[in-house]
């Protein structure tokens, strides 16, 4: 199979392995979430989507009282945390990411380690108690099964914490598979795309903005609701696209401003909302049903995958093939 042919294949199946993962590491995850618990510190360190992933669940962590953090493992490496007691999650889709390798060198210093990971076999899993997603390894270059089964595996941890999965449970049974033809007509032309969410929405965006670099080969960037406003709505214009993931609650009306504010200054706009609102005008809107949590980020996670790749066929040839990265990097 060519490298789109290997995505197709990941994402036809992850919806049922996601499922499989939240409901199959209630063990694992007591064992988890009885460290957090205990310690009240959790750092999460992961590279690229894994990455992205932590960053989607950072704030829902913080929501049960937990002083979470995800950080990215290579700046981990550079600059230690202080010592202290403290439960550390390592994220790694394949469970061989080379600065998460690193930092397992390193003396715990009263950590308490604990992965996450598809790799069964992999150094991670051999290395540390670990939550296993169903299926085995992502074969294909760009995150999307792994990234769906890293959140679901995420999804059950939090799930120990007291966290209700009946929600994101029931979206890896009836996922919502939306239409992005309008929203990939209007990001073919661009010559760059700025990605922005807010709380869990934001991780979405991260992992978008990643995702369309690796495929399509053109500048992304993810900002914050608050970071984009400080300053980079100077780039905006004609030729910068504008996606924007709206979320239900008092969120959802700053992101129509901002989006009024981005349609004037000329750049189109795409819209993926989970607010249950009326679209917002002048936009291209890729409506989803109203959710909130981890269950809004995961029903997005479709319409991200397929604008991504439907924006990357257009622009480039050998979609999924890349020419200089791999798919489990050393990086150090």
């Amino acid at each position: 199979m060519n490298g789109l042919e290997l995505i197709r294949d990941e994402m036809r199946r992850q919806h049922a392995d996601a499922l499989a993962s939240l409901e199959n590491n209630a063990t694992p995850a007591k064992r988890v979430a009885d460290a957090i618990r205990r310690t009240g510190r959790l750092v999460m360190l992961g590279m690229g989507g894994s990455h992205c992933a932590n960053r989607m669940v950072e704030p829902l962590f913080r929501g049960q009282g937990i002083d979470a953090t995800a950080l990215v493992a290579s700046e981990a490496l550079r600059g230690p945390l202080p010592r202290a007691t403290r439960a550390v999650l390592l994220t790694s889709q394949s469970g061989g990411t080379g600065e998460i390798l690193r930092y397992l060198e390193r003396a715990a210093e009263g950590e308490e380690r604990f992965g996450i990971t598809l790799g069964a076999d992999s150094k991670l899993a051999a290395a540390v108690p670990s939550l296993v997603a169903a299926g085995g390894p992502e074969r294909a270059f760009a995150a999307t099964r792994s990234l769906t089964l890293t959140v679901a595996l995420h999804g059950a941890l939090l799930a120990a914490l007291g966290v209700d999965p009946a929600p994101v449970a029931a979206v890896f049974r009836n996922p919502v598979n939306p239409s992005v033809a309008a929203a990939v007509e209007r990001l073919v032309p661009c010559r760059a795309v700025i990605y922005s969410g807010r709380g869990v929405l934001q991780g979405v965006a991260e992992v978008a903005a990643l995702g369309l670099m690796e495929l399509a080969r053109m500048p992304a960037f993810a900002l914050e609701g608050g970071q984009l406003q400080h300053g980079p709505m100077e780039t905006l214009g004609e030729g910068v696209g504008v996606v924007l993931y709206r979320p239900a609650g008092p969120d959802a009306a700053g992101t129509a401003r901002l989006a009024q504010a981005a349609r004037a200054a000329g750049s189109p706009v795409v819209v993926c909302d989970v607010s249950g609102e009326p679209a917002i005008a002048d936009t291209v809107t890729i409506a989803l049903p109203r959710a909130e949590g981890l269950a809004a980020a995961v029903s997005l996670l479709p319409a991200m995958q397929e604008t991504m790749i439907g924006v990357a066929s257009r622009r480039v040839e050998r979609v999924g093939e890349p020419l200089r990265t791999t798919k489990v990097t050393d990086g150090e």
